[in-house]
């Protein structure tokens, strides 16, 4: 009998909520590493790729799969529900991606209310016709009988806003070294003490060859469209925003060695209660216009009125989990 039919296989399960499917991918970006996770474990679930049905899932037995990885925020019923099943199906969860660890940008629907949205999207944009003002409902009756659609939420919440997550898995989508670095532990029954984020503990900048220069300046704020970023100096220096300092290490620098600014998707180091806040704090910290001229409050507000989307720009993948997480009114 072969080796992988002497050991038993774990249990494993994928599921994707509030999310672009990017994450599905990164699964499938393992290439020939999927050989070593299907020795390793029986999918179970996954629905992009299986045809499951509601009541396969509610039939599996509470603790059912070994891991499940939970990918997407939770903006509706559905998932909701699913977070909540699939937490007792489930030994370990994990929350999978950046949307799942910090509400990632469908979290950004936060900056407007339940109400704001279906009002634009159902009566307000220049190519909707509807005089009636008829909106999609979570019941309605039919000449089939009564159909019913899952209930739209006011907010965008993260998975552990929901039931309790074991581990993060993070990123946007998670890097494939950290896949197969967290699915080794797996086969291995070696993860580290619940509620880690399975990722290097140090910044981005601490592993990024541009951070050469411990007195560094920032002595302007521009957009990435606005200069061609010399690729051998740090984004900062030239003015151009990158969540580098606030945002763990682990992708690899992919986005900067293809001269492109870190935009966070790894999330807060573990210092750090709020990423924007600590990214904001750290650009403050920096801007200098000139070594002799001390930066007026006019100096400040100038530099500040170039940063055109500051909720997009520092809280991209974390709004959802920040201090402040919503628009109210």
């Amino acid at each position: 009998m072969s080796q992988s039919n002497d050991k038993k296989k774990i249990k494993i399960g994928f599921y994707w909520a509030a999310s672009c499917g990017g994450c599905e991918i990164a699964v499938l970006d393992l290439n020939e590493k999927i050989l070593d996770v299907i020795n390793l474990a029986d999918i179970v679930l996954w629905p992009v790729a299986m045809d499951v049905k509601y009541k396969d899932v509610e039939n599996f037995a509470d603790g059912y799969m070994d891991v499940c990885f939970f990918n997407g925020s939770v903006r509706n019923s559905e998932q909701e529900h699913l977070a909540k099943l699939l937490r007792k199906k489930a030994k370990t969860l994990i929350a999978f991606g950046s949307c799942a660890h910090h509400g990632c940008i469908p979290g950004l629907a936060n900056i407007s209310n339940r109400e704001d949205i279906l009002k634009t999207v159902y009566q307000e944009t220049v190519s909707t016709n509807n005089p009636k003002n008829i909106r999609p409902q979570p019941k309605s009756q039919g000449r089939e009988g009564e159909m019913t659609i899952p209930e739209f939420y006011d907010s965008v919440r993260p998975l552990d806003k929901i039931v309790e997550v074991d581990y993060y898995l993070p990123g946007c989508p998670p890097p494939v070294p950290l896949i197969t670095k967290a699915i080794e532990l797996i086969s291995k029954n070696d993860l580290p003490a619940k509620g880690t984020v399975l990722a290097p503990l140090k910044s981005l900048c601490d592993e990024c060859v541009r951070n050469v220069n411990p007195q560094k300046k920032m002595p302007d704020i521009k957009r990435v469209y606005e200069i061609m970023a010399d690729p051998k100096v740090c984004f900062l220096e030239q003015g151009i925003i990158c969540m580098g300092p606030a945002t763990r290490s682990g992708c690899q620098t992919r986005c900067i060695n293809g001269n492109w600014p870190c935009t966070g998707c790894l999330g807060p180091t573990p210092e750090v209660t709020d990423q924007g806040a600590k990214m904001i704090s750290a650009i403050g910290s920096i801007l200098k216009i000139d070594d002799e001229k001390k930066l007026t409050d006019a100096d400040a507000q100038n530099l500040a009125d170039k940063i055109k989307d500051p909720i997009g720009t520092f809280y991209m993948y974390g709004f959802a989990s920040a201090l402040i997480n919503r628009k109210v009114k």
